[in-house]
Formats: structure tokens, C-alpha cells, sequence
């Protein structure tokens, strides 16, 4: 088996956006009035020709500012959307030919999981175990230990998701993606909304699934202390393009500044600031 288990090469994705032309004062009201109706196409790269690969061990890092392409990048690996030109492979499975396949192998948690809002967490959770034909015993058992870790206390598994936090909902997002205990683990920004403990209890927990089950991460984040502390190598993602790649050690030495932090490294890169987010 390659040492490879995700690989992109060149891949594409862009997207349509409808805009109104600008207004011209010389039109007359009637040529005004016509021209608001006449929309214009642009084109947005969300990804611009992107290669790389994660190796058998590692946790990659994306790094980039909101919009910069790191979700799109997400969702054409877990086949969620169609690269317009480029191949992505995983495991040697192409997304396109062979998306069930490779659906089989990986979870992935994002910012905005969808759930069953008016079912309860440990229902959200038995209905996915039950996809992955996982015993409905054996799916409470390892959901409660996932969530105990993350700080969720078993009494609240009861309650609608509806009816949790914006935190809590994120912590069964994490043990939905970790029940199926798969080969791949896609995070979309998984500690968004998180307090301070319970984020880094989701770190630890990420670190945990790396070295006990062998599992592939690749998560995407706008958080610099995330990226340092977890990440084997960081890609700084800006319109669509990776700009640098490499580890946080081989990062900071791009620029000329003594101790350098990777929150310097992507603003002389990118010329933007994430803690304005």
C-alpha cells in the first residue's frame, strides 16, 4: 500500500457568482431600469490548482482566513463536491470513480453539522451507528466514553440537540465522526465555538486517535496555537492557493524576523490578520 493516503493534483474547483452591473448616470431611467435585471457572471477560484499529499501518520494542517478555500478543499475530499479539473485520491481511490469506496473510509466534522435538531444527541448518534451497521450497544458505549472525554456529561446525551449549545452540539459532531472509527478524519474547523478546556480537550482527543488508531487527519483552522501544537506539516491556503507548505519550523524560517511565530509567518504571507476574525 502507498505511504500516500490522500493525494491532490491540481485540482480545481470554482463557482459562479451573480453581480449587478454598476450603475451609469448617463443611462437614461429607462436603460437604468432595464440594466438592474441584467446580472453579470463572475468567476470565484474557492480552489486554484492545488497539489499535495498526506502521508500514513500524519496530521496536516490547512491554514487560512475565512473564504480562502480550506472548506471547498474539505468537501472535494470527502466527495461532498466535484473537482472541476485536477484528481483527488484517496488511498489510491479516486473521488469521483470511486466515492462510495471512499465515503467508507473517512468521516468528517465541520463547522456547521447537521443534525436531527428535535432528536437527541444519543439518538444523532445511534442513527449514524446504525449506517455503519454498528450494534446500537456497542454505539452508546463508545459515544459516551468519546463525549466523557470531551467534558459532555452523560445525563445531557437525553436532551434534543436543539436544546444544547453551540459547543455541545460541535462535541457530538466529534463523536458522530469518531464512532465509525475511520481510516481518515476530515476537521473542518472542529473547535470552533469551543471554550478553552473543552478545546483542548478535543485537541488531546485528536492527538489520541492519531497515535492509537493509526488514523489520517487533515483539519482545517484558523488557529495558530491549534495548527503549532497538532500539526506533523502546514499548508497557508489564501484565494484559492497554497503559498507555503511545509512544518512550523521550516515555515518560520520564510521570514526574516527573530522568533518568529506562525501568526507573523501568515501575515507577511497573506497580509491578512486571523485574530481579526
Amino acid at each position: 500500500m502507498s505511504s500516500e493516503v490522500v493525494a491532490l493534483h491540481q485540482v480545481v474547483k470554482h463557482f459562479y457568482r451573480k453581480n449587478h452591473p454598476p450603475k451609469n448616470r448617463e443611462l437614461s431611467f429607462i436603460q437604468q431600469f432595464t440594466s438592474s435585471f441584467k446580472r453579470q457572471k463572475e468567476v470565484v477560484k474557492a480552489v486554484d490548482g492545488i497539489s499535495f499529499q498526506v502521508k500514513l501518520g500524519q496530521i496536516y494542517g490547512i491554514l487560512g482566513a475565512n473564504g480562502s478555500g480550506k472548506s471547498t478543499l474539505i468537501r472535494l475530499i470527502s466527495t461532498l463536491l466535484l473537482p472541476d479539473s485536477g484528481q483527488v485520491n484517496v488511498f489510491g481511490y479516486d473521488v469521483v470513480k470511486d466515492s462510495f469506496r471512499v465515503r467508507q473510509m473517512i468521516n468528517r466534522v465541520s463547522v456547521e453539522a447537521a443534525f436531527f435538531k428535535r432528536l437527541s444527541a444519543e439518538e444523532n448518534l445511534v442513527y449514524t451507528a446504525r449506517l455503519y451497521d454498528i450494534p446500537v450497544k456497542e454505539a452508546r458505549r463508545k459515544a459516551e466514553q468519546i463525549l466523557s472525554r470531551l467534558g459532555f456529561e452523560s445525563r445531557r446525551m437525553h436532551e434534543g440537540m436543539e436544546d444544547l449549545s453551540r459547543g455541545m452540539q460541535q462535541k457530538v459532531a466529534i463523536a458522530r465522526a469518531l464512532l465509525t472509527s475511520p481510516i481518515l478524519l476530515l476537521l473542518d474547523e472542529p473547535t470552533t465555538g469551543l471554550d478553552p478546556k473543552s478545546k483542548r480537550d478535543v485537541q488531546d482527543l485528536i492527538n489520541d486517535v492519531r497515535h492509537q488508531h493509526d488514523a489520517v487527519v487533515l483539519l482545517t483552522t484558523h488557529d495558530m496555537i491549534e495548527a503549532e501544537k497538532l500539526c506533523d506539516q502546514v499548508a497557508i491556503i489564501d484565494n484559492g492557493k497554497f503559498i507555503a507548505e511545509g512544518t512550523v519550523k521550516e515555515l518560520k524560517s520564510l521570514i526574516s524576523q527573530p522568533e518568529a511565530t506562525l501568526e507573523d509567518v501568515f501575515i507577511q504571507l497573506t497580509g491578512k490578520d486571523l485574530s481579526e476574525e
